[in-house]
C-alpha cells in the first residue's frame, strides 16, 4: 500500500504527472484538471438518502426550493430508500417513512420502498455507473466505488443541496493505491498461499486463494489493520492487483463498503 506517485499538496503543475482514478473522475465532473488538495465544485450524477437521513434532506430541499416553486431537482437521479427500519417498529418512524413516500410522489425523486432491498445493493445493481459521482446521506455510500464510481457519504443538508442544484463541492482527496497480489505471482512461488499476509507501506498486500470461510471482509479487515482505523482519513483507497481481478463483484462491494472504516473518503476498484 503506497501513496500514488507524484501526489502532494505542494506540487504546483497539475499537468506534470498521471492522475489517479479519483482525480480523473472529479476532474471530469469539475470540467478541469485537478490535483489532490484542490477544492472544486462538481456535477453530481446521483444523490441518495434513506429513511434515517431522508426526512432532514427533504426538509432542506423544501427550504431551498421555496414555497410555490415546485420540486424540480437538477440532479439527474435523486433516490430515497426505506431500508433501515423496515418494516417500521414505531409510530415516529412510520411518519418519517411517509415523508419519503409523499415527497417522491410529488417530485422527480425515485422511491425504493421496504420490499425493494438495501440502498447500497440497489445503487450498485441498478443506478450507479463507472465514472459517476455519487453522494449519499449515509456513510457507506462508498460501496458504489466497487463499480469505479467516486461515491461518498455526506450530511443530509449537503445531499439536499446536491439534489436541488445538481452540484456539490469536494476537496480532491489524496489517493492510496492498495495492490492486492496473488502471493504466487508476487513471489514466484507456486502452490497454496497464505490466505492473507499484511503488507508494509509501499509493498503489495499478498493474498492466496481464499479457503472456505475466508471472504473479502477478512481481506479488508487486514487492510484496515495495516492502515489503522483512521489511517486513510479523507483519502481515496484505490484497489487493484491480480488477486482483486479474481474477486467477484459482491466481494469487491465489500472492500469499497468498508473503506470508510479506515476513515477514507471513498474506496474505488481501479
Amino acid at each position: 500500500m503506497s501513496p500514488a506517485p507524484g501526489r502532494g499538496r505542494g506540487d504546483e503543475h497539475v499537468g506534470d504527472w498521471p492522475q489517479t482514478l479519483a482525480e480523473k473522475i472529479i476532474g471530469a465532473h469539475a470540467r478541469e484538471r485537478v490535483r489532490a488538495g484542490q477544492i472544486v465544485v462538481v456535477d453530481v450524477d446521483l444523490a441518495l438518502a434513506q429513511d434515517g437521513t431522508g426526512p432532514l434532506a427533504i426538509e432542506q430541499v423544501r427550504a431551498l426550493v421555496g414555497e410555490g416553486n415546485g420540486l424540480n431537482l437538477k440532479v439527474p437521479q435523486a433516490l430515497f430508500f426505506i431500508d433501515h427500519a423496515a418494516p417500521s417498529p414505531r409510530a415516529e418512524l412510520s411518519v418519517a417513512q411517509a415523508t419519503l413516500r409523499n415527497f417522491c410522489a410529488e417530485s422527480p425523486a425515485t422511491l425504493s420502498d421496504i420490499e425493494w432491498g438495501i440502498s447500497h445493493q440497489r445503487v450498485a445493481e441498478s443506478y450507479a455507473k463507472p465514472g459517476d459521482i455519487v453522494i449519499g446521506a449515509d456513510s457507506h455510500t462508498c460501496t458504489a466505488g466497487a463499480l469505479g464510481a467516486f461515491a461518498t457519504g455526506m450530511g443530509s443538508t449537503d445531499v439536499a443541496v446536491g439534489m436541488v442544484t445538481g452540484k456539490t463541492w469536494l476537496r480532491v482527496p489524496e489517493s492510496v493505491r492498495v495492490d492486492i497480489e496473488l502471493e504466487s505471482q508476487a513471489s514466484g512461488r507456486s502452490g497454496e498461499a497464505e490466505a492473507l499476509t499484511p503488507a508494509s507501506v509501499g509493498d503489495p498486500l499478498l493474498a492466496g486463494p481464499f479457503t472456505r470461510g475466508v471472504m473479502a471482509k477478512d481481506l479488508m479487515l487486514t487492510i484496515i489493520g495495516s492502515l489503522g482505523a483512521d489511517g486513510a482519513t479523507y483519502q481515496a483507497l484505490e484497489f487493484g492487483g491480480s488477486a482483486l481481478r479474481a474477486l467477484p463483484m459482491h466481494e469487491r462491494l465489500t472492500l469499497a463498503n468498508m473503506a470508510v472504516e479506515a476513515g477514507a473518503k471513498t474506496g474505488l476498484v481501479a
